[in-house]
């Protein structure tokens, strides 16, 4: 990690972090601008992140901070790559594991033939129809917020790219993709649509972001590390003192 003063949290600075299973994108933003807080003895800090992730997706999280914050909407234009496991046979409400099953179709047919034949369709300019389990705006109130109380939703279909779809691994109900997309491509809804190109049903299990645009998860800070770093150097700074 880079010496404590070669960053400039005020002026701004882009930074990486691995966002860890089951923290919300709003949980990481905060833990992080607290920290940083402490560390420069002040009250506020602006902050913000370049692209949310879903609390049962873990990876790349960008995070702006002072100045730096002007680059976030340039930074959430990039292209980004996941790691998408998905679940055969299979659907769920939430196109994830967020909520039980609730339908089983049959898989046996699909075999590796099928499915190579079947992703290039889903390669390039595509309509895509958001999750109701999302962020979506309806009427000015967030989608999922109306999917949880049962009301009825509609989501309107919207242009995404898809530059990439790799298959990693695929066993019986279980295929894992590597995607490169661009900008408000839901994951969630590619497997979805997967399952049903492939006579059948999909949803996901496991997504994992590995690049936002020049940013990659490997060169990542943990949210435990960094914030271990800026402990102990406060504490060395009181020793000091």
């Amino acid at each position: 990690m880079r010496e404590l003063d070669l960053f400039d949290f005020k002026s701004g600075e882009v930074l990486t972090f691995d966002k860890p299973l089951e923290w919300t994108s709003f949980n990481v933003v905060g833990k992080i601008r607290h920290k940083i807080c402490r560390y420069l003895g002040i009250k506020k800090l602006k902050v913000g992140h370049a692209g949310t992730l879903d609390p049962m997706a873990t990876g790349l999280m960008v995070l702006c901070t002072g100045k730096a914050t002007k680059k976030i909407e340039q930074i959430q234009g990039t292209e980004k790559e996941y790691i998408a496991d998905l679940k055969l046979g299979a659907t769920t409400p939430s196109y994830d594991v967020e909520s039980e099953e609730d339908a089983q179709y049959p898989y046996q047919h699909i075999n590796r033939k099928v499915i190579d034949d079947v992703l290039p369709q889903f390669i390039g300019e595509i309509d895509q129809v958001p999750p109701i389990f999302s962020a979506v705006k309806v009427n000015g109130r967030r989608a999922y917020d109306l999917a949880r109380k049962g009301e009825d939703i509609e989501l309107r279909s919207k242009k995404i790219n898809i530059k990439e779809i790799e298959v990693l691994e695929f066993k019986e109900q279980h295929l894992s993709l590597r995607v490169v997309c661009g900008k408000g491509t839901y994951i969630r809804s590619l497997s979805r649509d997967i399952g049903k190109a492939l006579d059948s049903g999909a949803y996901l299990t496991g997504l994992r972001r590995t690049r936002v645009g020049e940013f990659e998860v490997s060169k990542a800070y943990s949210i435990e590390e960094f914030c271990r770093f800026l402990d102990d150097a406060m504490q060395a700074n009181k020793e000091e003192k």
